[in-house]
Protein backbone atom coordinates (compact mmCIF):
# COMPACT_ATOMS: atom_id res chain seq x y z
CA UNK A 1 0.00 0.00 0.00
CA UNK A 2 1.13 3.74 -0.66
CA UNK A 3 1.12 5.59 2.22
CA UNK A 4 2.16 9.25 2.67
CA UNK A 5 3.02 11.02 5.81
CA UNK A 6 2.43 14.71 5.92
CA UNK A 7 4.39 17.62 7.87
CA UNK A 8 6.70 15.20 9.48
CA UNK A 9 8.85 18.66 10.48
CA UNK A 10 12.13 17.03 11.43
CA UNK A 11 11.78 13.77 10.12
CA UNK A 12 10.98 12.12 13.38
CA UNK A 13 8.79 9.17 12.50
CA UNK A 14 12.01 7.24 10.93
CA UNK A 15 13.56 7.59 14.08
CA UNK A 16 10.85 5.97 16.24
CA UNK A 17 10.53 1.90 16.69
CA UNK A 18 6.90 2.10 15.78
CA UNK A 19 7.95 3.25 12.35
CA UNK A 20 8.68 -0.62 11.71
CA UNK A 21 5.04 -1.51 11.29
CA UNK A 22 4.74 -0.08 7.97
CA UNK A 23 7.64 -2.18 6.34
CA UNK A 24 6.69 -3.65 3.15
CA UNK A 25 4.59 -0.40 2.49
CA UNK A 26 5.92 2.00 0.59
CA UNK A 27 6.12 5.08 2.73
CA UNK A 28 6.89 8.86 1.30
CA UNK A 29 7.34 11.48 4.04
CA UNK A 30 6.53 14.91 3.62
CA UNK A 31 8.60 17.44 5.63
CA UNK A 32 7.43 20.81 5.40
CA UNK A 33 4.16 22.29 5.37
CA UNK A 34 1.92 23.13 2.74
CA UNK A 35 -1.68 24.42 2.76
CA UNK A 36 -1.83 24.65 -0.66
CA UNK A 37 -4.44 22.26 -2.32
CA UNK A 38 -2.56 21.79 -5.85
CA UNK A 39 0.55 21.22 -4.24
CA UNK A 40 -1.22 18.59 -1.72
CA UNK A 41 -3.20 16.98 -4.60
CA UNK A 42 0.24 16.21 -6.48
CA UNK A 43 1.57 14.93 -3.30
CA UNK A 44 -0.95 12.83 -2.14
CA UNK A 45 -1.84 11.63 -5.90
CA UNK A 46 -1.28 8.24 -5.66
CA UNK A 47 -1.67 7.55 -2.15
CA UNK A 48 -3.67 4.80 -0.77
CA UNK A 49 -3.56 5.84 2.61
CA UNK A 50 -2.29 9.35 4.37
CA UNK A 51 -1.29 9.93 7.78
CA UNK A 52 -1.53 13.22 9.89
CA UNK A 53 -0.20 14.74 12.49
CA UNK A 54 -2.78 15.87 14.49
CA UNK A 55 -4.50 19.36 12.81
CA UNK A 56 -1.62 20.43 11.16
CA UNK A 57 -3.44 20.11 7.17
CA UNK A 58 -6.49 20.76 6.55
CA UNK A 59 -8.40 18.18 4.46
CA UNK A 60 -10.82 19.77 2.33
CA UNK A 61 -13.85 18.74 -0.12
CA UNK A 62 -11.69 20.47 -2.67
CA UNK A 63 -8.84 18.52 -2.06
CA UNK A 64 -10.70 14.99 -1.64
CA UNK A 65 -12.12 15.65 -4.82
CA UNK A 66 -8.46 15.56 -6.52
CA UNK A 67 -7.57 12.21 -4.74
CA UNK A 68 -9.70 9.54 -6.58
CA UNK A 69 -6.76 6.81 -5.06
CA UNK A 70 -7.11 7.96 -1.42
CA UNK A 71 -8.96 5.17 0.51
CA UNK A 72 -7.77 6.16 4.12
CA UNK A 73 -6.85 9.14 6.53
CA UNK A 74 -5.15 8.35 9.78
CA UNK A 75 -4.26 10.10 12.36
CA UNK A 76 -4.93 10.23 16.71
CA UNK A 77 -6.79 12.93 18.09
CA UNK A 78 -10.07 15.38 17.12
CA UNK A 79 -11.22 16.24 13.28
CA UNK A 80 -11.98 19.96 13.00
CA UNK A 81 -9.81 20.17 10.29
CA UNK A 82 -11.04 17.51 7.91
CA UNK A 83 -14.51 18.04 6.14
CA UNK A 84 -15.80 14.46 6.96
CA UNK A 85 -18.84 14.86 5.20
CA UNK A 86 -16.62 14.94 2.02
CA UNK A 87 -14.44 11.80 2.84
CA UNK A 88 -17.42 9.92 3.05
CA UNK A 89 -18.78 11.19 -0.09
CA UNK A 90 -15.80 9.99 -1.80
CA UNK A 91 -15.39 6.77 0.12
CA UNK A 92 -12.27 7.56 2.08
CA UNK A 93 -12.38 6.17 5.31
CA UNK A 94 -10.97 8.01 8.64
CA UNK A 95 -9.60 6.63 11.30
CA UNK A 96 -9.00 8.37 14.21
CA UNK A 97 -8.53 7.23 17.94
CA UNK A 98 -9.36 10.36 20.63
CA UNK A 99 -6.43 11.06 22.90
CA UNK A 100 -6.46 9.46 26.06
CA UNK A 101 -10.61 8.86 25.19
CA UNK A 102 -9.53 5.27 26.44
CA UNK A 103 -7.42 5.07 29.30
CA UNK A 104 -5.14 8.42 30.04
CA UNK A 105 -4.31 12.63 29.79
CA UNK A 106 -2.11 14.10 27.22
CA UNK A 107 1.04 13.77 30.56
CA UNK A 108 3.08 15.54 27.59
CA UNK A 109 0.31 18.78 27.27
CA UNK A 110 -0.08 18.85 30.53
CA UNK A 111 3.45 18.80 31.34
CA UNK A 112 4.51 21.64 29.11
CA UNK A 113 1.52 23.87 30.84
CA UNK A 114 3.51 23.42 34.21
CA UNK A 115 6.56 24.39 32.17
CA UNK A 116 4.47 27.39 31.06
CA UNK A 117 3.17 28.46 34.26
CA UNK A 118 6.35 28.39 36.33
CA UNK A 119 8.32 29.92 33.76
CA UNK A 120 5.77 33.06 33.33
CA UNK A 121 5.16 33.14 37.04
CA UNK A 122 9.11 33.60 37.44
CA UNK A 123 9.42 35.52 34.40
CA UNK A 124 12.49 32.80 33.13
CA UNK A 125 12.57 34.12 29.25
CA UNK A 126 13.27 37.53 30.16
CA UNK A 127 15.71 36.41 33.11
CA UNK A 128 18.08 34.35 30.51
CA UNK A 129 17.72 36.96 27.84
CA UNK A 130 19.38 39.28 30.25
CA UNK A 131 22.21 37.24 30.96
CA UNK A 132 22.42 36.25 27.20
CA UNK A 133 23.11 40.15 26.56
CA UNK A 134 25.99 40.55 29.59
CA UNK A 135 23.32 41.81 32.47
CA UNK A 136 22.50 40.26 35.57
CA UNK A 137 18.73 40.06 37.39
CA UNK A 138 16.26 41.44 34.84
CA UNK A 139 13.85 41.64 37.83
CA UNK A 140 11.77 39.85 40.23
CA UNK A 141 8.77 37.40 39.41
CA UNK A 142 6.85 35.39 41.73
CA UNK A 143 6.38 32.26 43.40
CA UNK A 144 3.74 29.55 42.78
CA UNK A 145 3.57 28.11 46.55
CA UNK A 146 0.46 30.29 47.86
CA UNK A 147 -0.90 31.75 44.94
CA UNK A 148 -4.17 30.64 43.04
CA UNK A 149 -4.41 29.02 40.05
CA UNK A 150 -7.69 28.48 38.05
CA UNK A 151 -8.26 25.31 36.12
CA UNK A 152 -11.00 26.06 33.18
CA UNK A 153 -12.69 22.79 32.96
CA UNK A 154 -11.37 20.02 34.81
CA UNK A 155 -10.92 17.53 32.64
CA UNK A 156 -8.01 15.14 31.63
CA UNK A 157 -5.41 17.56 30.74
CA UNK A 158 -6.99 20.30 33.93
CA UNK A 159 -6.83 17.46 36.28
CA UNK A 160 -3.30 16.42 35.62
CA UNK A 161 -2.51 20.66 35.82
CA UNK A 162 -4.63 20.53 38.75
CA UNK A 163 -2.70 18.15 40.45
CA UNK A 164 0.46 20.01 40.09
CA UNK A 165 -0.68 23.27 40.99
CA UNK A 166 -2.10 21.37 44.56
CA UNK A 167 1.79 19.37 44.66
CA UNK A 168 3.72 22.77 44.65
CA UNK A 169 1.67 24.54 47.16
CA UNK A 170 -1.23 26.46 45.41
CA UNK A 171 -4.56 27.34 45.84
CA UNK A 172 -6.65 25.23 42.93
CA UNK A 173 -9.92 27.38 41.40
CA UNK A 174 -12.09 25.58 38.77
CA UNK A 175 -14.72 26.84 36.22
CA UNK A 176 -16.82 25.33 33.52
CA UNK A 177 -19.47 23.53 32.76
CA UNK A 178 -21.87 21.12 35.54
CA UNK A 179 -19.79 17.75 34.49
CA UNK A 180 -16.51 19.64 34.94
CA UNK A 181 -17.23 21.27 37.91
CA UNK A 182 -19.07 17.86 39.51
CA UNK A 183 -15.56 15.72 38.67
CA UNK A 184 -14.01 18.64 40.29
CA UNK A 185 -15.67 18.61 43.31
CA UNK A 186 -15.79 14.83 43.54
CA UNK A 187 -11.87 14.52 43.86
CA UNK A 188 -11.61 17.29 46.37
CA UNK A 189 -11.19 20.75 44.48
CA UNK A 190 -13.10 24.10 45.20
CA UNK A 191 -14.82 25.45 42.68
CA UNK A 192 -15.33 29.35 42.08
CA UNK A 193 -18.08 30.71 43.54
CA UNK A 194 -18.89 32.89 39.50
CA UNK A 195 -17.20 33.40 36.70
CA UNK A 196 -16.13 36.93 37.94
CA UNK A 197 -14.80 35.37 40.66
CA UNK A 198 -12.95 32.87 38.94
CA UNK A 199 -11.05 35.30 36.43
CA UNK A 200 -10.70 37.92 39.65
CA UNK A 201 -9.59 36.09 42.16
CA UNK A 202 -7.13 33.44 40.23
CA UNK A 203 -3.29 34.32 39.74
CA UNK A 204 -3.14 31.78 37.23
CA UNK A 205 -5.79 31.04 34.37
CA UNK A 206 -5.24 27.76 32.43
CA UNK A 207 -7.33 27.01 29.51
CA UNK A 208 -8.28 23.39 29.19
CA UNK A 209 -11.47 22.56 26.94
CA UNK A 210 -11.28 21.35 22.98
CA UNK A 211 -12.56 23.74 20.64
CA UNK A 212 -16.25 22.92 19.60
CA UNK A 213 -19.21 25.00 18.41
CA UNK A 214 -20.16 25.47 22.02
CA UNK A 215 -16.62 26.70 23.15
CA UNK A 216 -15.64 28.98 20.38
CA UNK A 217 -14.51 32.48 21.95
CA UNK A 218 -16.08 31.07 25.23
CA UNK A 219 -13.42 33.72 26.80
CA UNK A 220 -14.07 36.74 26.34
CA UNK A 221 -12.38 40.29 26.38
CA UNK A 222 -14.38 41.34 29.18
CA UNK A 223 -13.22 37.93 31.02
CA UNK A 224 -9.06 38.46 30.77
CA UNK A 225 -9.69 42.58 31.71
CA UNK A 226 -10.77 41.01 35.22
CA UNK A 227 -7.74 39.43 35.69
CA UNK A 228 -5.18 40.99 37.93
CA UNK A 229 -2.23 43.24 36.40
CA UNK A 230 0.23 40.28 37.97
CA UNK A 231 -1.71 37.50 36.90
CA UNK A 232 -0.69 35.01 34.05
CA UNK A 233 -3.13 33.44 31.53
CA UNK A 234 -1.96 30.14 29.85
CA UNK A 235 -3.22 28.42 26.80
CA UNK A 236 -1.89 25.18 25.61
CA UNK A 237 -5.59 23.91 24.53
CA UNK A 238 -6.94 26.07 21.52
CA UNK A 239 -6.25 29.62 20.17
CA UNK A 240 -10.24 29.76 19.44
CA UNK A 241 -11.13 29.42 22.65
CA UNK A 242 -10.19 33.19 23.37
CA UNK A 243 -12.53 35.23 21.00
CA UNK A 244 -10.39 37.11 18.44
CA UNK A 245 -8.30 39.59 19.22
CA UNK A 246 -9.11 39.50 22.82
CA UNK A 247 -5.78 38.26 24.57
CA UNK A 248 -3.85 40.85 22.71
CA UNK A 249 -6.02 43.49 23.72
CA UNK A 250 -6.27 42.22 27.25
CA UNK A 251 -2.40 42.20 27.63
CA UNK A 252 -1.97 45.98 26.07
CA UNK A 253 -4.24 46.91 28.68
CA UNK A 254 -2.45 45.31 31.30
CA UNK A 255 -4.92 42.83 32.50
CA UNK A 256 -3.69 40.12 32.63
CA UNK A 257 -0.46 41.33 33.01
CA UNK A 258 1.11 38.28 31.36
CA UNK A 259 0.21 35.60 29.02
CA UNK A 260 2.08 32.21 27.98
CA UNK A 261 0.56 30.36 24.57
CA UNK A 262 1.19 27.22 22.64
CA UNK A 263 -1.61 28.15 20.22
CA UNK A 264 -2.66 30.35 17.46
CA UNK A 265 -5.56 30.97 15.03
CA UNK A 266 -3.08 30.28 12.02
CA UNK A 267 -0.46 27.83 12.02
CA UNK A 268 2.32 27.49 11.58
CA UNK A 269 3.44 31.12 13.07
CA UNK A 270 5.74 32.61 10.68
CA UNK A 271 5.66 35.86 10.53
CA UNK A 272 7.48 37.45 13.36
CA UNK A 273 5.89 40.67 13.05
CA UNK A 274 3.22 38.52 14.68
CA UNK A 275 0.89 40.92 17.69
CA UNK A 276 2.23 37.92 20.35
CA UNK A 277 5.66 37.42 19.10
CA UNK A 278 6.34 41.29 19.70
CA UNK A 279 4.62 41.89 23.13
CA UNK A 280 7.08 41.83 26.16
CA UNK A 281 4.41 40.48 28.23
CA UNK A 282 3.74 36.70 26.49
CA UNK A 283 5.86 33.25 25.90
CA UNK A 284 5.26 31.92 22.98
CA UNK A 285 6.04 28.64 22.03
CA UNK A 286 5.37 26.57 18.79
CA UNK A 287 2.67 24.15 19.22
CA UNK A 288 4.62 21.51 21.31
CA UNK A 289 2.53 20.51 24.04
CA UNK A 290 2.07 16.99 21.85
CA UNK A 291 5.81 17.10 20.74
CA UNK A 292 7.56 14.57 22.52
CA UNK A 293 9.16 11.30 21.86
CA UNK A 294 7.35 8.88 23.97
CA UNK A 295 3.78 10.80 22.89
CA UNK A 296 4.76 9.96 19.07
CA UNK A 297 5.70 6.63 19.86
CA UNK A 298 2.35 5.86 21.23
CA UNK A 299 0.34 7.87 19.40
CA UNK A 300 1.26 6.87 16.39
CA UNK A 301 1.45 3.24 17.02
CA UNK A 302 -1.73 3.87 17.40
CA UNK A 303 -2.08 5.27 13.77
CA UNK A 304 0.00 3.11 12.34
CA UNK A 305 -2.49 0.36 13.59
CA UNK A 306 -5.09 1.72 12.08
CA UNK A 307 -3.47 1.64 8.95
CA UNK A 308 -2.45 -2.07 9.35
CA UNK A 309 -6.18 -2.94 10.91
CA UNK A 310 -7.36 -1.56 7.15
CA UNK A 311 -5.02 -3.59 5.12
CA UNK A 312 -6.44 -6.50 6.96
CA UNK A 313 -9.59 -5.44 5.98
CA UNK A 314 -10.82 -4.39 9.79
CA UNK A 315 -10.35 -1.23 9.96
CA UNK A 316 -10.46 0.33 13.71
CA UNK A 317 -11.58 3.66 15.07
CA UNK A 318 -13.65 4.99 12.41
CA UNK A 319 -15.15 7.97 12.28
CA UNK A 320 -17.76 7.54 9.29
CA UNK A 321 -18.61 4.22 9.12
CA UNK A 322 -21.00 4.91 6.20
CA UNK A 323 -17.71 4.95 3.97
CA UNK A 324 -17.47 1.47 4.68
CA UNK A 325 -20.98 0.69 3.65
CA UNK A 326 -20.76 1.96 0.17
Amino acid sequence: MKIAILDDYHDTLRTLSCFSMLAGHEVTIWNDHTKDVAVLAERLADATAVVLFRERTPITASLLERLPKLRLISQRGRTPHIDIEACTRHDVILCSLKPGGDREPSWSTAELTWALVLMGLRDLPRQVDSMKAGRWQAGVGYGAHGRTLGIYAYGRIGGMVATYGRTFGMKVRVWGRDASLVRARAEGYAVACSREAFFSECDVVSLHMPLVEGTRGIVKEADLRMMKPSALLVNTSRAGLIEPDALVNALRSGRPGKAAVDVYEEEPVLDKSHPLLIMPNIICTPHIGYVEIDNYEQGFREIFGQILAYAAGKPVNVVNPQAMNK
